[in-house]
Formats: C-alpha cells, sequence, structure tokens
C-alpha cells in the first residue's frame, strides 16, 4: 500500500465527512458556530488522523492515531444523534450517516487488531 488514500476505510471516512457537510447546509445559521461546526469538525477529523497515522513511520503510532480517529467517530456519533434530539434533522436523513458511522467503527477496530497482532 503506498498512500492512506488507498485504504477502504480513509475513503469511507471521507465519504462521510462529504455527507456531513451536505446534512449541515440545512442546519439553521444560528448553528453555524455551534452544531454545524461540530459535526463537521469532527467528520473531517477521522480521516484526518487516518491519514495522518498512516504517515508516521511506526506502526504504534498508526495504531495511535487509529484510535483517535475512533474517538472523533464518537463524537459525530453523538453529534448527529443530539441533532436529530433537538430537530435539526430528522431521522430520514440521519440514519444513513449513523449507519455509515457504524461500518467505518467496525473497519477502525478491525484495522486496530490486525495491526496489534503485527507488533505482538
Amino acid at each position: 500500500m503506498n498512500s492512506y488514500r488507498d485504504l477502504l476505510v480513509w475513503k469511507a471516512a471521507m465519504e462521510l465527512a462529504v455527507a456531513c457537510y451536505s446534512i449541515t447546509k440545512a442546519f439553521p445559521n444560528s448553528e453555524v458556530y455551534g452544531m454545524t461546526s461540530q459535526i463537521r469538525r469532527s467528520a473531517a477529523s477521522i480521516a484526518a488522523n487516518i491519514a495522518e497515522g498512516h504517515g508516521r513511520e511506526s506502526t504504534g503510532a498508526f495504531i495511535q492515531f487509529l484510535r483517535v480517529a475512533q474517538g472523533s467517530l464518537k463524537e459525530l456519533e453523538t453529534h448527529l444523534i443530539l441533532s436529530g434530539q433537538v430537530g435539526l434533522a430528522n431521522e430520514t436523513e440521519l440514519s444513513p450517516l449513523l449507519t455509515k458511522a457504524e461500518d467505518i467503527g467496525k473497519m477502525l477496530r478491525a484495522m486496530v487488531r490486525s495491526l496489534q497482532q503485527k507488533i505482538s
């Protein structure tokens, strides 16, 4: 593998980030520094941490960045759920995003386990 851009988990995280930018376009202007910003930042952080970790020259560092990406993913899921509960988005919009987030979480966990086996 030559690049983080070859990783399926990075590609999926990028797709999720794009979808999050799209859904938040419909949020009210009063949320631009609130929920809109939080969703966009946490979504972008997932792919960014995967890329940054891949760029490190040690497996241990990569694992640590994948764990940070997992944290950003959980943060994103929380913001998405909250946005539904406060009426910024509806279930039809949120369900596919949360499903994709769950899939990415599984991919990240599998990748961490695989990398841990290599260094054990």
